[in-house]
């Protein structure tokens, strides 16, 4: 009974790693080892497949509280300098606080995004902010909203690698999520009809 477990483990680890099963004829430890070893890596690389489909897992980076705080002071500090500067400050605040991990942070970038986005000097300006107010909305999970300024954005520089990987993002974040709503509604509807199933077994 153990020899066979044992070739039935062993049988399993050849077919997950790909060995072919001619060469794993000795019983060396080192064979072995490095089957296992195999299968491990296989079945964690499907595991980490399946958590990162429905963990939502993104490429945009987070921005801590420190960076937001720092940003927030240069903005104090350019008072009253050039308004070349004090913009460019805003800007980076407005990044940091459309990144950041807070909610309330990203609402304010929004807002200030917003209220300057009229006020752009160049295309390359409105180009960005409308980058960033895409991350926002995307950080607020409001994805339609999302896609249309990153279209916008694209309209402005179609070829901008970050505004295109921004994009795929946001897609496959509306793709996923409608797989899930699909699979929630499912489980839904089948238990009403088990709940009007069983409500009719027991008239009867």
């Amino acid at each position: 009974m153990i020899e066979y477990r044992f070739l039935s483990f062993l049988n399993w680890a050849i077919y997950f790693s790909g060995v072919s099963p001619d060469s794993c004829r000795s019983r060396d430890r080192l064979v072995i080892k490095t089957l296992v070893a195999a299968m491990e890596a296989k079945i964690g690389n499907f595991f980490d497949s399946v958590s990162s489909f429905f963990g939502g897992g993104d490429q945009i980076p987070w921005c801590d509280r420190d960076i937001v705080a720092r940003c927030e002071k240069e903005v104090v500090e350019a008072d009253g300098v050039k308004d070349e500067l004090r913009s460019e400050s805003i800007l980076r605040l407005s990044w940091a606080l459309v990144h950041s991990r807070q909610p309330e942070n990203v609402q304010r970038g929004i807002a200030m995004l917003e209220a300057s986005l009229g006020n752009s000097s160049s295309p390359l300006q409105k180009r960005e902010k409308l980058y960033l107010l895409a991350v926002g909305h995307y950080r607020s999970s409001d994805y339609s909203r999302s896609r249309q300024l990153v279209e916008r954005c694209l309209e402005i520089a179609p070829d901008w690698r970050q505004a295109l990987t921004l994009k795929k993002t946001i897609e496959d974040k509306i793709a996923k999520d409608g797989v899930i709503g699909i699979g929630i509604a499912a489980t839904a509807v089948g238990l009403v009809a088990g709940g009007i199933a069983a409500a009719l077994s027991r008239k009867k």
